[in-house]
């Protein structure tokens, strides 16, 4: 049977007809949204080795608006170790803006600024997100203001590491092109609604591009603007991870090969840890199994916080059950 053919022309004008549609989907997301993106600039302070003394040095970041009252979803990097902080946006007009809370974390920050008409953008359900849907990503890359670059969304429910240590989960991998100055501003998806919030890059690859997903980036928005905070709970020890040995393994039928070895144990009038010693190895939290410290991290959240949380433990070599009360993370 002879195979059906098409002619080139045909092709050509399939392929245009794609493209154009492409292009017709990211020009109406970037009208629509840009209003909402904004360009910060803050001044930071920085100690100076040969000076002796501390100076001042701009710095620059991104932002969009997520309410009428002007709300400001930001990088918690972005706006970190200033008291200044001014924003640009799309049509020229500037404003101070003042910090609202910030959360480490998670690497998101709320500024807020007044004495405005702000058009606000939405926050997509992350959890819906597919590799290979289309990502459009707005900021202020090197100073150039309000760039535009596009890709997919390249994976999701990656893990990224905070500069405070701690790990933020739900991290969305893209490929759209970020640069410093990108830090902050929205990833988008073809409906002009916010996926995610450009965070980071790694700086010898290309296209690994890194944005905290937008449910987890409304919910700390969220507590921040409410709290000011997000609140953590916290059992105040100090641990780090241990290899299990296979007779601890196989005596104690774990699943896990690591746990949480404790080595410092500090009292807190709102913190109930006397049944744990200096020496315990944690290996569940309530009935979760405690691999990591990043797994203990994510366990002692706000709902946790005064609540008896039973423990499981080695204890010179074999599983104990205790309790213990987190108190809040101040």
């Amino acid at each position: 049977m002879e195979q059906d053919s098409y002619p080139l022309e045909l092709i050509a004008f399939a392929d245009h007809q794609l493209l154009d549609a492409y292009s017709t989907t990211v020009i109406g997301v970037v009208k629509n949204v840009a209003p909402a993106v904004v360009h910060i600039s803050v001044a930071k302070k920085f100690r100076s080795p040969g000076a002796g003394k501390d100076i001042e040095q701009p710095a620059f970041g991104s932002g969009f608006v997520i309410s009428t009252d002007g709300y400001i979803v930001t990088n918690d990097h972005v706006i970190e170790g200033t008291n200044s902080i001014r924003v640009t946006f799309a049509d020229g007009v500037e404003l101070h803006a003042e910090l609202i809370g910030a959360d480490p974390s998670t690497d998101i920050a709320v500024i807020k600024v007044y004495d405005g008409d702000f058009k606000p953008l939405q926050f997509a359900d992350s959890v819906l997100l597919e590799p290979g849907q289309i990502a459009i990503a707005i900021g202020n890359p090197m100073g150039l203001q309000h760039t535009v670059t596009t890709g997919i969304v390249s994976a999701t429910g990656r893990t990224l590491r905070a500069n405070n240590g701690r790990l933020i989960d739900d991290i969305i991998q893209t490929d759209a092109a970020l640069n410093p100055g990108n830090s902050g501003g929205p990833l988008l998806n073809s409906e002009g609604k916010v996926i995610g919030v450009n965070t980071a890059v790694i700086s010898a690859a290309q296209g690994l591009c890194f944005a905290v997903s937008s449910n987890l980036a409304a919910y700390v928005a969220g507590q921040l603007i409410l709290n000011g905070r997000v609140k953590r709970a916290q059992l105040n020890i100090a641990a780090h991870l241990v290899n299990l040995t296979q007779r601890m393994i196989e005596a104690n039928q774990l699943k896990s090969k690591t746990g949480v070895y404790v080595y410092e144990i500090h009292s807190a009038p709102d913190i109930h840890n006397s049944e744990l010693k200096e020496g315990d190895i944690i290996v569940d939290f309530d009935g979760n199994r405690v691999a990591t410290v990043d797994n203990l991290h994510k366990y002692l959240n706000e709902s946790t916080i005064g609540k008896k949380v039973v423990l499981g433990i080695l204890r010179g070599g074999r599983k104990d059950i205790i309790t213990v009360v987190p108190g809040e993370l101040k």
